[in-house]
This record gives structure tokens, sequence and C-alpha cells, in this order.
């Protein structure tokens, strides 16, 4: 088998870091009133800063597509040029529309020449999806290079302006007019941002590369009933109503494309199910926990850290607290590509020693889908 190594990292946030006090600013207040959850939701997650695309007026300052585009540019800038781009593999849980598909999107802004280009849509697991086609079409032979870019603008879906339809039907029913907390969740704990790997088949010459050791991905949708979802609506049965299935006068009315989320699914599953893929990724891959030297998990909320330690530890794979890398407190949530922010983030901390291994855990609440890879620092 070849050794295909992540040999350069970069990444893109927009604008300034956003305080806790500041975020309405830029989002908006929903219907005029200073929202009642935010102040549980933001203790709870444990984020101090995030980042938006949008200044603070609301206006977009940054397309999807060009933060993508600048974290391959910025990659780019370490000696690599788009030009020499074989195969580009792109994951986004926040598209801009539903076709062209969002990577070929990226390809056309970026330039350079033809290219294999893929897009892998979905949740948090997009970015890990796109790395395995990477890493894979590189094992095979097929490609010599590979750039992998995870990004999302998820401040798009949570603007205050995107309720004010469901807000006035809820005040013509006589109702009071109070978002649901399912659709309110993720406003306090989204970011925007993008991040880009290069992949090739042998390390750097300078600096620092990481040896794909291998990548596993499972999906539990077949057992769970969907948890976060944009673009429909569930029924009273759990069943995941698709927009198309709703008169187009209920789309802005029922805010049929806000992102939403079920926590009680999310808190009753997510933590366990990742224990059990991870027993059955070690069992397969013939992991110890000792063998890792540094645990990347991708967390939603600072409150899932306690919950996902006492896991591992009564699963008797138990990471200690020092072998953890987490950024998610000044960063925020960037989905997809915050594995890979953070992961960066590690790379140029000067931290890493030669031979040290880095467990990444992705999480990704959608249908319950899980992504592990061991990486070897060079």
């Amino acid at each position: 088998m070849k050794e295909i190594y992540i040999t350069a990292l970069s990444t893109f946030l927009p604008n300034r870091a956003v305080e806790n006090e500041d975020i309405e600013k830029y989002l908006g207040i929903i219907d005029d009133i200073p929202s009642r959850a935010k102040r549980l939701v933001l203790k709870n997650n444990g984020i101090k800063t995030r980042y938006y695309a949008l200044d603070e007026e609301g206006k977009v300052t940054h397309t999807n597509v060009q933060m993508a585009a600048q974290a391959v540019k910025q990659l780019c800038a370490q000696g690599f040029s788009i030009n020499d781009i074989e195969l580009l593999a792109v994951g986004t849980a926040s598209p801009e529309q539903l076709v062209p598909s969002h990577g070929v999107m990226v390809h056309g802004l970026l330039g350079g020449k033809n290219a294999e280009t893929v897009s892998f849509a979905g949740s948090c697991c997009v970015g890990i999806q796109a790395l395995k086609y990477a890493w894979l079409s590189l094992l095979s032979g097929e490609k010599n290079n590979a750039v992998c870019v995870a990004s999302e603008r998820l401040s798009a879906w949570m603007l205050a302006q995107n309720f004010t339809v469901e807000m006035e039907r809820l005040r013509d029913l006589h109702q009071k007019p109070v978002l649901a907390f399912e659709k309110e969740f993720l406003r306090w704990m989204l970011s925007d941002g993008a991040a880009a790997l290069l992949l090739q088949p042998a390390p750097a010459p300078g600096g620092r590369s990481l040896k794909i050791e291998w990548i596993d991905i499972c999906s539990y949708a077949h057992e769970m009933e969907t948890c976060m979802y944009a673009g429909g609506e569930k029924n009273a049965q759990g069943e995941l109503l698709g927009w198309t299935l709703f008169p187009e006068k209920e789309w802005l009315s029922r805010s049929l494309f806000a992102l939403k989320q079920d926590t009680r699914l999310l808190d009753g599953h997510i933590v366990k199910l990742g224990g059990r893929f991870l027993m059955e990724t070690a069992k397969k891959r013939n992991l110890q926990a000792e063998d890792i030297d540094w645990f990347l998990p991708h967390l939603s909320s600072m409150f899932f850290k306690d919950k996902i330690a006492g896991e591992l530890s009564s699963l008797g794979f138990d990471i200690p607290e020092e072998k953890w890398f987490l950024n998610l407190q000044k960063i925020g949530n960037v989905a997809s590509a915050s594995n890979f922010i953070v992961l960066e983030e590690l790379v140029h901390s000067g931290l890493l020693r030669t031979g040290q291994k880095i467990l990444l855990m992705i999480p990704e609440s959608a249908r319950f889908s899980y992504g592990y890879s061991l990486l070897t620092v060079c």
C-alpha cells in the first residue's frame, strides 16, 4: 500500500471574532424581542467567540464559495500552484445553491486548469468524507495530489429576517410569536469559515506532514430518526417531510429552510453511538487508548466534553484531558470545517513531535453518522 500524507493545511476565518454579547448585532433580533434561550445555550456550549461572514448590519462579506476558494489559495501560497491540482474534493453543510454543486462553484472561482471535482453534501461528516475520497484516490494511484476543502456559511441560516414570516403567521393565529427552541438552539453555536488540506504521496520536504493511517466512517440512520435538518419538517411520527411536499406559501410561514435540531435525540444518542463506533473501529484497527498522543474531537458544545470523557472511561478507553486539543470556545462550531480548523492549529502550534499519533473524531447529529481517522506526525 502507498503512504499518503497531508503536506499542508490552511484556514480562512472571515472578519473579526464576534463576542457573545454582539451576536444579535450581526444576526438580528427575532421579532424585536431579545432571546430568552441565548443565555442558557451559551452557558452550556462554552463558546466565547465565533466568526461570521457578515458585517454588523447583517450584510454578507464573503460567500461560502469565496471562503472555500480563499482557504485553497492560502494553501497554494505554501509552494503549491492552483494549476497543479488534480482532484478537488469539497464538502459543505451550507451550500448556497441546489445546482450546480458547491464543489464546481469553488473550482469555477479558483480557475486554474480542468480537474476532477467532487462535492459532498450533508452535515458535519462531509469534510471527512471528502478527505476519504481524496485519500483513496491517491492510494489507488488515480491521482498524484488532491486538495480537500470543507467550508461553511452557517450564519445565512440564522438571520432574524429568515423568521419574519413565521412570526407574522403566529401572530395572525393569535399565538404568542416565539421561535421554537429547536430552531433557536443552533443560532448561538454555529460559525462561518473554511479549511483546506493538501494530500500528496510523499511528506513535504520542509515542515510537518501527517501520514493518513486510516479513515473509518459509519451511519446509524437505519436505527435512528432525523435529529438535525433543514429544508423540511418532522411530523408527529418523527418522519422528515421534505420541502417539496409542502405548498410554496408554507415554505416561509413554517421556516422550512431554517436549520433545526431535536435536542432530545441529540442528548440521548450522540455520545453513546459515537462510543459504540469507536469501539468497533478500535477492534478493527487494533487501536489502544495509550497509542493516542492527541485527541481532536469535533464538539458542537462544551456540554458534551465531560459526557464524551465519561463514555470513554466507561468503555475502558480513557484519553487523559492533557491529550485533548480543542478550539471550540474561540472558533465556534464550524460544522464540517471544525475538525480541519483545529487540526491546522495543532500542526502550527509547535506541540507536535515526529511519530505522535492524532485521532480525529467527527460526530454528525443529522441522522447520526461518525468519522474517525488516525494520523501519524512526520
